[in-house]
């Protein structure tokens, strides 16, 4: 007997990595240095969802400041309202997710 096939859920379609729920504070800058605070809620390696009451656009490039780690290039994908999802610049290492992961555990 062969197994069904996986079968996404609806919304997940365009979904590239594994997602994590994450709650932590951050911080993202953009190209005209501004710097403001974020409520990462989720993160995969291809990209993170965040809530802030700082305007930004889609194709906005901005940089993710996390303790300990160095600033992470992305691009804002998507934005509804407050919050906003953004694409990586390039996948996150797998130990650079687990770490990250874990620290919003702390």
């Amino acid at each position: 007997m062969t197994q069904p096939a996986f079968q996404p859920k609806p919304g997940d379609e365009h979904r590239r990595a594994l997602r994590k729920a994450v709650k932590m504070r951050a911080h993202l800058r953009d190209r005209g240095q501004t710097r403001f605070e974020i409520d990462m809620m989720n993160l995969s390696a291809s990209g993170f969802r965040a809530e802030t009451s700082f305007t930004l656009w889609p194709g906005t490039v901005v940089w993710l400041t996390l303790p300990g780690l160095a600033a992470l290039e992305a691009v804002v994908a998507w934005r509804d309202r407050f919050k906003y999802g953004c694409a990586f610049a390039k996948p996150l290492h797998p130990a650079v997710f687990d770490h990250i992961v874990a620290l919003s555990l702390r």
